[in-house]
């Protein structure tokens, strides 16, 4: 188990990750990523896929639903791209914040202060994890990163962790995703705007 970091070392994690919340959330909305992707597509398809990908993969840090974002392109890139890289950056995202929960060990202060509580999530979580973690990530009301922090805290299996999220999160953005661009083929040949 690696060595807890330093208070001020945390605390310092801490207030970055608040400081890239907070300026994340300003452009996103502000509607400035709509622009920009917009931008990045017309300059090249390379350029914007690559934009939207890493937009995805820092995406879960800020605990908006991948739902959003891919609302937001679903008008800008095709579906199988979009598809593809959605799927990518959730899985980035995924794997790097279960590894950054981790890595403040936040489990330190969970058990501290909810020791039970978090033994028995915990028991919950290793006995059935893959089937709630796929559940949690299909399921459109709650954002899929709250279960990677938790996942991350408890350290719970990464392969069963990540195929949960695989599966649930393809599944939903799937549906999303191609449905959503037939509804947009359907309006578009009717001429509705």
């Amino acid at each position: 188990m690696p060595k807890p970091l330093p208070s001020p070392v945390r605390y310092l994690r801490l207030g970055g990750w608040l400081l890239f919340l907070m300026t994340f959330l300003y452009f996103f909305r502000s509607n400035v990523l709509t622009s920009e992707l917009r931008s990045a597509m017309s300059a090249s398809i390379i350029t914007g896929y690559v934009a939207y990908l890493l937009i995805g993969c820092v995406r879960g840090f800020t605990l908006i639903p991948s739902t959003s974002l891919v609302l937001l392109a679903i008008p800008i890139i095709p579906p199988l791209p979009l598809f593809a890289l959605t799927l990518a950056g959730i899985l980035i995202s995924s794997m790097s914040i279960y590894y950054f929960s981790e890595s403040l060990h936040l489990n330190d202060a969970f058990e501290g202060k909810h020791g039970v509580r978090v033994k028995k999530l915990k028991q919950i979580l290793q006995g059935n994890s893959m089937i709630i973690i796929f559940t949690w990530s299909l399921f459109p009301l709650v954002p899929t990163d709250l279960i990677c922090y938790v996942c991350g805290v408890l350290r719970i299996d990464f392969r069963k962790f990540i195929i949960g999220v695989f599966l649930g999160e393809g599944a939903i953005c799937g549906f999303y995703i191609f449905l959503g661009s037939y509804v947009m083929q359907l309006l578009h040949a009717t001429n509705i705007p």
